[in-house]
């Protein structure tokens, strides 16, 4: 069976061809410096869902011994990558945009430019939706990106559709530029955020909603004398995995197959609490009397992510 992200991204670069040719020839037809700015975010686009296919290949390769923890990170490199060349494509069109301030536009045929545009436009808000629906069902950011940029497309080709439309009815043509900087200004702010999740990505920022939820779960299970305590709690999120490590302390008494079969009670726990996610879970198990162990490690003052976890059970 065809995997569906696959599916999806080759679908996603058959679009992006036609998007291209599309808004290219309404370009040539109209000599419009709004729609030359929407061929312009097309031809990124092509190029990004190129890295993208590329990204999303490797992204699911298996681990190996020399990516022990997957290839997964790759995504983050192309929503960066994808960001980036957004912000080149911003800057041409604002180039063109003042070029054409200075010189005057000279425009033809703007109902059948308008047509093709409003056209493709439709087809890229179906696309949009489709990539961003299967990439949060199989927890994907390299698709949810692509489908993002593409309905900042869509969004894109609306703006010029209306300054196509305010340029024939009102003769003002000093108005296709203008649109064309609007158009520009929107997708910085596209290119931007996509870099910003990048980073955060390969900079293994911690989601506050996801460290909420582990405690909750940790926090139960010493409640309900599971565990004596837990310590040492960390996690990551590598595109469709969830990283998780935490040590668990048992009284010193107990048996270590005991103290085992409890660890996997909360390992169970913590991945039904996350279920739309591929959890792997690292669990160091540890006597109550830790402390005792090893002073050295209990120096600083009490982080609760770090050192224990000593609110009230």
């Amino acid at each position: 069976m065809r995997d569906p992200r696959r599916t999806a991204i080759a679908v996603s670069i058959g679009v992006a061809v036609l998007m291209l040719v599309g808004k290219l020839a309404a370009y040539f037809i109209t000599g419009s410096t709004a729609i030359f700015s929407d061929a312009m975010e097309s031809v990124v686009h092509l190029l990004a869902t190129a890295f993208v296919g590329f990204s999303l290949w490797y992204s699911i390769q298996p681990a190996d011994t020399g990516h022990p923890y997957g290839h997964g990170k790759i995504a983050y490199f192309s929503a960066g990558f994808e960001g980036l060349l957004i912000l080149i494509a911003a800057a041409s069109i604002l180039y063109t945009a003042a070029r054409d301030f200075v010189h005057g536009p000279e425009l033809s045929r703007l109902e059948l430019g308008f047509g093709i545009i409003g056209a493709l436009t439709v087809v890229n808000l179906g696309l949009g939706l489709y990539l961003i629906r299967t990439g949060k069902k199989y927890n994907n950011l390299v698709l949810v990106s692509n489908g993002r940029h593409v309905l900042t497309d869509m969004w894109t080709s609306l703006g010029v559709l209306a300054g196509i439309a305010l340029v024939h009815f009102t003769e003002i043509l000093w108005l296709d530029p203008a649109v064309a900087i609007l158009v520009a200004g929107n997708i910085v702010s596209t290119g931007f955020g996509l870099i910003r999740e990048s980073i955060s990505g390969l900079m293994e920022k911690a989601d506050e909603r996801y460290t909420a939820s582990l405690m909750d779960v940790l926090r139960e299970a010493r409640r309900e004398e599971l565990i004596t305590n837990f310590h040492q709690v960390r996690h990551r999120r590598v595109n469709d995995q969830l990283w998780i490590e935490y040590h668990l302390l048992f009284p010193e008494d107990l048996s270590i197959t005991e103290a085992h079969d409890r660890a996997h009670q909360v390992e169970d726990r913590v991945a039904a609490r996350f279920p739309e996610e591929e959890v792997v879970v690292t669990a160091h198990l540890e006597p109550d009397r830790h402390k005792e162990a090893h002073p050295a490690e209990h120096a600083e003052p009490a982080d609760p992510l770090r050192d224990f976890d000593t609110e009230t059970r």
